[in-house]
């Protein structure tokens, strides 16, 4: 069974519980710098786990020190509950808890 869509006003309040995070095309994204590729690749690995743990996987992409994350619930068709957990995750692994 897919995950329940966030509402409209969970949506809206994105914005105060994930304030590194903004809405692009229906998705949470953000983008994140590094001191370098190695830097980026370890963040990389470490979110892979979390996101295996959950289930739940980024589209993303690297290009040397920067890491961009897009973050839906495909099978649900958009932003549930699971691309919020996954952000905090995120943003813990990047030590902005």
């Amino acid at each position: 069974m897919a995950e329940p869509l966030l509402s409209e006003d969970e949506i809206r309040d994105l914005a105060a519980v994930l304030p590194a995070w903004s809405l692009v095309n229906n998705k949470l994204q953000r983008e994140l710098h590094f001191a370098d590729f190695s830097e980026a690749f370890g963040f990389m690995a470490r979110v892979a786990l979390a996101a295996e743990a959950l289930g739940h996987h980024p589209e993303w992409s690297n290009v040397w020190n920067r890491v961009t994350i897009a973050l839906t619930t495909h099978d649900a068709g958009g932003l549930s509950q699971l691309d919020v957990t996954l952000a905090r995750r995120i943003d813990a692994l990047a030590g902005v808890a």
